[in-house]
């Protein structure tokens, strides 16, 4: 009997003022490492425009919303938050649901 499950996929982008930018380039070496570490990340990507340097396009899974949610709280007290605490995010976060057999 398939069991539904409910993943979270977060996509959108960032746009990170000029002052921050390298520190923000630099900052998120770190931050894609330990994300993928993260009990739950399915896929965490974010790769900067090549037409724009202060855009970052982002797309984001975790298996469960309290998942999502444990990175969220994560972040807020990170290295990464502090760096990109003045980017301005533009996301859509979604819930899909997924049978789990």
């Amino acid at each position: 009997m398939d069991v539904l499950m409910s993943k979270v996929i977060l996509q959108g982008h960032i746009l990170v003022p000029d002052n921050d930018l390298e520190a923000v380039t630099q900052a998120l070496v770190v931050h894609k490492e330990v994300t993928l570490s993260e009990p739950g990340c399915i896929v965490f990507r974010v790769s900067q425009s090549a037409l724009q340097p202060n855009r970052f396009e982002v797309y984001e899974e975790f298996t469960s919303r309290e998942a999502f949610e444990a990175h969220q709280q994560r972040v807020k007290t990170s290295e990464w938050g502090e760096t990109s605490k003045n980017a301005t995010r533009h996301y859509q976060v979604t819930d899909v649901l997924t049978p789990n057999d």
